[in-house]
């Protein structure tokens, strides 16, 4: 099985970046966590990270050409504004999670808004950066309904 993660605007700035709403674990801290997760589970994971919202929709077009079995998502700001990012995920058709470190439901209005999340599997919102763990166990548990 093969999983990408991708990370939209200002998540490489995790630990930094308003670390009351988002924790003080780094980029590299979550990547770590998901990598140590997925071998346990013997899946390949890849992640990719832009602050632009076209290259993380090359990633997805270049996921669906590298036959990737699910993607886990935390579109960061572009969750409320891009329906590009809906659009891809609509056109590649591979499971998607979307992740997001805090709840986004209780934050400022605008942010109540996901253009991307009719396209998705699921959504995980508001467990830190243990959301992409439960995001990958729900790509991996429910891999063979998707086939």
């Amino acid at each position: 099985m093969k999983i990408l993660v991708l990370n939209g605007p200002n998540m490489n700035m995790l630990g930094i970046r308003q670390p009351e709403i988002y924790g003080h674990a780094t980029y590299q801290d979550l990547v770590s966590m998901v990598q140590a997760e997925a071998q346990k589970l013997s899946v390949d994971v890849d992640f990719f990270q832009s602050n632009h919202e076209g290259d993380l929709i090359s990633a997805m077009q270049q996921a669906y050409l590298d036959n990737v079995d699910g993607i886990i998502i935390n579109p960061a700001a572009y969750t409320h504004t891009s329906i590009a990012l809906l659009d891809a995920v609509k056109a590649v058709g591979i499971p998607t999670v979307e992740v997001h470190i805090s709840d986004p439901d209780t934050r400022e209005d605008f942010r109540k808004i996901s253009y991307i999340r009719q396209a998705c599997v699921a959504t995980i919102k508001g467990k830190g950066i243990q959301g992409y763990l439960e995001a990958l166990h729900f790509l991996y548990d429910n891999a063979e309904e998707a086939e």
